[in-house]
């Protein structure tokens, strides 16, 4: 098959959400109907999630929480699907904002219950940023929830998108019937097995059709006809160019439990979700049917496998061919390499591939010679942009527990922010380490990690930080970013990229900092190419 072929045939996303909205039974049941599962529940039993979540971590199985993004792919009705399952819980985020780097579309999922909650408004805050086109999927219709309508009135005000129905609910909870798929205009009726494959499928092309009372009594059909006449006249029409644009938010109900409404989903996705996308470097726009390999490594998993001590890089594939056995360069340390057994992930299994193509993620056995962010080519000297650090919400003097193991301390803080568990700054004034997470329990990860891993302990001590910023100066020689460094040199820092950063210590030190020096840019993230400034 052509380059081409290969690469109109593939589809990568993300599922993102709050915790419990529903997102790994979600996909799980893609799963289930891509034939990659034949069980349901190999989700939750941690089949599938063993070769891709640290499984290894006590805090992970006391809390049972997944910590990591899980990567899957299977096969549906001719084209490859890449699912990229992140986690729910906002401490670790940061891993959630650089997988959305990796994707070329997103599905959020909604719990009908609680409607729009903090972590998705991240989330899509995220998705906006990047213009990353959104389907929404409205989970758990055979419970009690909020109103079709008052749920997307909360969506398009909280999440300020734009949404059109593409299926709608036949009552909600207890009188459940089931959906009205306006996509394909067909009535799919409710049984509440979930182990039914498909649920019933009936074509009505006219609603006026009396077939439609039959199905689902008159009453129910009745408040169907007029709800769907309201959607008509407040909706705008599908418009595939303005979704791909990231301008319009096509909705789906369903309960993903149940298996219901998630063939529906599916079948409309693969329909009209972008293929891989072109990425933005350094020096140019890279386009997928480019001849020649580059990608970039968004993700890092160490000790997958606790006993063998083993680094995974999850690298996406930008453009051209990855091949087995051949030469590549690893632009930032300006060396050639290869590898043996590149992994791919086909639902439980991790197996050796030979070929990948743009859109897919590949997992490359790492020795400690990547970082996240790092660019893979044929030779081009280029980076990927857009893979940046976001501002922190905990700060933690990091200090040695034990002099005798400060190398091994040393290594493995090194590591572990490499791998993007959380950032570490170093004080200007006197050179003491701070860690910054974006959740307290990544301080618990930490530890237990140096420990169980390196060898080493550590103990933190409190710094009360409100924010962290990257600093950027209109003009590095003026007087003014001269003034700013003396007066707040007690509050700057390098990150590992040598990037300045100030601690701002309240949102009054911020805001009086800014109107202070107006030409000194303080930013939220560590790449801000989309002048993203500080609010406070």
């Amino acid at each position: 098959m052509s380059l081409q072929k290969e690469i109109d045939r593939r589809k990568t996303f993300g599922i993102i959400s709050h915790p419990d909205a529903g997102k790994t039974t979600l996909t799980e049941k893609l799963l289930l109907f891509g034939g990659a599962i034949q069980e349901a529940g190999a989700v939750k039993s941690n089949k599938i999630k063993k070769g891709a979540t640290s499984d290894f971590m006590e805090i992970e199985r006391q809390r049972g929480i997944s910590v990591a993004t899980s990567v899957l792919a299977f096969e549906y009705d001719g084209i490859k699907i890449n699912i990229l399952d992140t986690p729910g819980h906002k401490d670790f985020a940061e891993d959630t904002f650089r997988t959305l780097t990796a994707v070329d579309s997103v599905i959020i999922v909604i719990d009908v219950a609680k409607g729009v909650e903090e972590q998705t408004e991240k989330l899509v805050e995220v998705c906006r940023m990047r213009n990353i086109p959104m389907i929404v999927f409205v989970n758990k219709l055979d419970r009690e929830g909020k109103d079709a309508f008052e749920l997307l009135d909360e969506i398009e005000q909280k999440l300020h998108l734009k949404v059109t129905p593409l299926s709608f609910p036949i009552g909600m909870g207890y009188d459940f019937k089931g959906i009205y798929n306006i996509w394909e205009k067909n009535v799919n009726l409710f049984s509440g097995d979930s182990r039914k494959n498909i649920e019933e499928t009936i074509e009505i092309e006219d609603l006026a059709n009396k077939e439609l009372d039959e199905l689902i009594g008159e009453k129910a059909s009745e408040t169907l006809r007029e709800e769907l006449e309201l959607v008509e006249g407040i909706y705008p029409k599908f418009d595939r160019v303005a979704y791909l644009a990231a301008e319009l938010q096509p909705v789906f109900f369903g309960s993903a439990l149940n298996n219901f409404g998630v063939r529906e989903l599916l079948d409309c996705f693969i329909q009209i979700a972008p293929k891989p996308q072109p990425k933005s470097s350094n020096t140019r726009l890279v386009k997928p049917e480019e001849k020649e390999f580059s990608g970039f490594v968004f993700k890092i998993h160490a000790n997958m496998d606790p006993k063998h001590r083993d680094r995974l890089a999850f690298v996406k594939i930008v453009s051209g061919t990855f091949e087995r056995n051949t030469n590549y360069m690893h632009v930032r340390n300006g060396k050639k390499m290869k590898f043996s057994s590149p992994n791919a992930f086909f639902a439980e299994k991790k197996q050796i591939v030979d070929v990948s193509y743009p859109g897919d993620i590949v997992g490359l056995h790492d020795t400690g010679n990547f970082k996240i962010g790092d660019t893979l080519t044929e030779g081009e000297e280029m980076k990927y942009k857009g893979i940046p650090s976001f501002s922190p919400e905990f700060f933690k003097y990091i200090n040695n527990a034990d002099p005798m193991k400060s190398k091994q301390l040393e290594k493995g803080i090194d590591q572990l922010m490499d791998e993007g568990v959380a950032q570490l700054f170093t004080l200007e004034l006197n050179g003491r380490k701070v860690v910054g997470t974006v959740g307290a329990l990544q301080f618990e990860v930490i530890q237990y990690r140096l420990e169980h891993e390196y060898g080493a302990t550590c103990r933190y001590e409190n710094l009360n930080v409100h924010k962290a910023c990257w600093v950027e100066p209109k003009d590095p020689k003026s007087d003014e970013f001269k003034d700013f460094k003396r007066v707040k040199s007690k509050f700057l820092a390098k990150d590992k990229r040598g990037q300045l950063v100030f601690f701002a210590d309240s949102a009054f030190t911020l805001q009086m900092t800014q109107s202070k020096y107006p030409n000194v840019k303080l930013h939220f993230v560590s790449e801000f190419e989309k002048n993203e400034k500080a609010k406070a």
